[in-house]
């Protein structure tokens, strides 16, 4: 059997280029996703998932809710009776036409039991290995329902990902996936344990206590993580995505529904508009995201883990993504003056419109809200620190001495999540980052791939001694995140910046003179090429706002990064 070929676009792609269409959040998620808990109440689109209106949390559906459903519902009549006619039409599936490469001996290693739930392309059960009687969760896709290339893609990326991710422990763990005629069928772990959208519905005021939240927020940003190294992006964190492995209070969080993920190319954004409502995240709504949409989405639940309501509410979908856009959550009403200032302080990071000053995951995970109790040692490489570290050898050497400056005026607080980075791309704990521990370093950022002269270029761009190492204190001018700094405290920016300015400025006068840079930087020869990159007005001298600049902006030798290769998983739009 041949493959199924299209042009058409596909929902949830790394399209670089604006969509003529939008997708909405009220569209169903991916042909793969089959709900495969066995309390899920039905399988419904991705906004009909969550409760109706209100401030607070509630199971019940309401008329609004309902009328969406039935709506929904004449959808799919719509979609099903067109399939139909397809296939009295003669007109055999892409799906049925598709060899997926998968295993053909299913019905020979699984017996199917009970039904688990069911979406509009297939089903989910509990299976039984023959061989050893372990219980597995099983997701049957009738090949049948996969009309258009789009539905084969999708199965296709859904178990891509699954392999991607294969044995991270807050990942629903991928046994393998089979096929014969009529179906696909993926075999994964049974979860037991219920949705933590049932879990924060059961609890006084539907609030967890912090210590109980930041347990889950932390397995929540290990997922995301894990998947932003792998250049993947989950495009659709919420309480129904998540399952616990059994229904003990400690049983561990594991993400299970990967319709809505994609690859991504380093550099690149998405254009399309997906997710589901209360979770999105402006810059899903402004058709340019990434992996910083994942961060915002966790943050959304720990408002709601914390205190019992969103954070962004409306009646409409309209009115929620222009809540997103425009307004800032509310954390004056009760119990917001009752939680810790740790707390507030982790929500407004993770809730920061402007994505560049976001926290990314692994940066979440070094703040002492979430790392309260828990092992730094776990905290995975973070995928800005790489980047920075990629892109400080394009800057200008006005702009590396200028971040160096800045560098030197950071305190330990700010300093907190890149000393956990350092520590992990340090294996042998010398204190310095040699270039074997940058090349391992880099490689773990999956979507580029990296020669070893790249590398070595890298490491000697941000080694000022130039002893063949990296010490702490240049790593921290390679990689600190100037855009988080001024977003996080804008008057510590101000106080901050001038104390580097300051550094150059020798006489103290409010401006850098060629002859003042000449001596701090110690380069010989016409100082004016460097100067000129910061001297907007042409004065011959650097003030301090052209200087703020300077550190807030890639220098002209850093706009044109090349893009690697694309990663072998990545989908060609």
């Amino acid at each position: 059997m041949g493959s199924c070929f299209s042009s058409s676009k596909i929902s949830g792609s790394n399209s670089n280029a604006p969509s003529t269409t939008a997708t909405t959040t009220t569209t169903t998620t991916s042909n793969a996703v089959v709900n495969q808990h066995p309390h899920r109440r039905t399988a419904t689109t991705a906004a009909n998932k969550h409760d109706g209106g209100g401030s607070n949390w509630n199971p019940h559906k309401t008329k609004e809710n309902s009328r969406n459903q039935q709506q929904g519902s004449n959808n799919k009549n719509k979609m099903k009776n067109k399939a139909t006619s397809r296939r009295q039409n003669g007109v055999i599936s892409c799906g049925k036409r598709t060899d997926f490469g998968y295993l053909k001996d299913f019905d020979q290693r699984y017996s199917i039991g009970k039904l688990l739930g069911h979406g509009q392309f297939g089903y989910t059960y509990v299976a039984t290995d023959k061989a050893n009687g372990d219980r597995v969760a099983v997701k049957k896709i009738d090949k049948n329902k996969m009309i258009l290339p789009i539905a084969v893609e999708d199965v296709k990326r859904e178990v891509r990902i699954l392999q991607a991710l294969s044995g991270h422990e807050n990942v629903v763990q991928f046994y393998n996936a089979f096929e014969d005629d009529s179906y696909v069928y993926i075999a994964m772990e049974l979860c037991e344990g219920g949705e933590l959208l049932d879990r924060i519905l059961s609890k006084k005021d539907s609030r967890y206590t912090e210590k109980d939240a930041a347990i889950v927020v932390r397995q929540m940003l290990k997922v995301a993580a894990q998947c932003h190294l792998h250049g993947l992006v989950h495009r659709d964190m919420k309480p129904e995505n998540f399952l616990f492995k059994s229904p003990k209070e400690d049983s561990h969080l594991k993400a299970t529904d990967f319709g809505l993920s994609d690859f991504i190319r380093p550099g690149k954004k998405f254009t399309d508009i997906v997710g589901s409502a209360y979770y999105v995240a402006p810059e899903v709504l402004k058709r340019k995201s990434g992996p910083e949409s994942d961060v915002w989405s966790i943050g959304v639940i720990t408002y709601i883990l914390l205190c019992g309501r969103r954070p962004f509410w409306d009646k409409t979908e309209d009115g929620i993504f222009k809540e997103v856009l425009r307004n800032k959550p509310d954390f004056r009403r009760k119990p917001w003056p009752t939680i810790s200032t740790s707390a507030r302080d982790f929500v407004k990071k993770l809730l920061v419109k402007d994505p560049r000053a976001r926290l990314t995951a692994a940066q979440a995970l070094s703040h002492p809200w979430v790392r309260e109790g828990g092992n730094a040692s776990g905290i995975p490489l973070d995928i800005s620190v790489l980047s920075n570290m990629r892109q400080f050898v394009r800057y200008s050497r006005l702009k590396q001495f200028a971040l160096r400056a800045l560098a030197s005026t950071l305190d330990e607080e700010e300093l907190s999540d890149l000393k956990d980075q350092f520590h992990a791309i340090d294996i042998d704990k010398s204190g310095a980052i040699s270039l074997e521990e940058m090349r391992q370093a880099l490689a773990k950022d999956l979507p580029w791939k990296m020669k070893e002269s790249r590398v070595l270029e890298i490491l000697e761009a941000i080694d000022s001694n130039t002893d063949g190492l990296v010490d702490f204190t240049e790593f921290v001018a390679a990689t600190l995140h100037v855009h988080q700094l001024e977003e996080h405290n804008s008057e510590k920016w101000q106080q901050l910046s001038q104390a580097a300015f300051e550094k150059f400025d020798v006489d103290k006068d409010g401006y850098i003179t060629p002859e003042e840079l000449k001596m701090y930087t110690g380069l010989r020869g016409s100082i004016d090429p460097i100067l000129e990159e910061a001297d907007i007005d042409k004065d011959g001298k650097i003030s301090l706002s052209e200087f703020r600049r300077l550190l807030r902006t890639a220098s002209l030798s850093s706009n044109n990064i090349p893009s690697p290769a694309p990663h072998r998983g990545l989908r060609k739009i």
